[in-house]
């Protein structure tokens, strides 16, 4: 192949990676992948599955696509959380831990959580996809073993079992956000977890330190780990020495 050949396959797999105008999905971004499990990975969100999966088709279908193999793809939907609690179910937990509901405390803190639920169901929609450098993805399962099934547990104690789980996750804002998505009946998995973070130390403190939660610690089954760095077209292939 040619220079000039090789010039417009590279420009062809940087248009591909990160398409432009109507074919582009509403979120997506491309990472160097670390280790041998792959060179590069796409995360991408649209509410249309076909825009998303003409992306790897047009990687695919590019001048570089015969010398590309793909190794892993994972098919998940947002959704908002069954444990996000409702407006009435954050009231009940306040009276339980103490709150006096005649107190002004109570009325501040119940009319602050309703005016949060449009944003927290918004992030969890439709986020909007950080420009932070480091991000792994893994897939997972909640296990259904003799003595620990989690689908077996009551709601009420699933419930607070994610809410300590959310609750360790908080202490890492402004270091680390993510994404759950559902592939429950869409892939192997059950769900797939994206972690955002500004430094690769906070993604292995903040799995670290999720671990010892019960709904990990009891419940929780793991897939292969994915860790990145965000990288455009050009950077990839540079850095695949292409």
């Amino acid at each position: 192949m040619g220079k000039a050949a090789v010039h417009e396959a590279k420009a062809d797999f940087s248009v591909a990676i990160a398409p432009l105008s109507t074919a582009r999905p509403e979120r997506i971004q491309s990472f160097i992948i670390s280790g041998h499990k792959a060179d590069f990975a796409t995360v991408m969100m649209d509410p249309d599955p076909l825009r998303i999966d003409r992306v790897h088709q047009r990687i695919m279908s590019s001048a570089l696509g015969a010398a590309i193999e793909p190794v892993y793809s994972f098919v998940s939907m947002s959704e908002i959380s069954e444990y996000l609690p409702s407006k009435e179910q954050y009231s009940a937990k306040l009276i339980r831990t103490g709150e006096d509901p005649q107190s002004p405390t109570y009325q501040a803190k119940v009319a602050s959580y309703e005016k949060r639920i449009p944003m927290m169901h918004a992030q969890r929609l439709a986020p909007e996809f950080p420009n932070w450098p480091a991000m792994c993805f893994y897939p997972m399962n909640k296990v259904r073993n003799v003595g620990a099934n989690w689908f077996l547990e009551p709601f009420s104690a699933r419930t607070e079992m994610m809410a300590e789980h959310a609750q360790s996750g908080m202490a890492f804002a402004g270091r680390v956000t993510q994404l759950v998505t559902a592939s429950v009946g869409l892939d192997d998995w059950e769900w797939g977890v994206t972690l955002w973070a500004r430094n690769p130390q906070f993604l292995k403190d903040i799995v670290y330190t999720m671990r010892f939660d019960s709904a990990s610690a009891r419940f929780g089954q793991f897939g292969t780990f994915y860790t990145g760095y965000l990288a455009t077209g050009p950077a990839i292939l540079d850095h695949c020495m292409v």
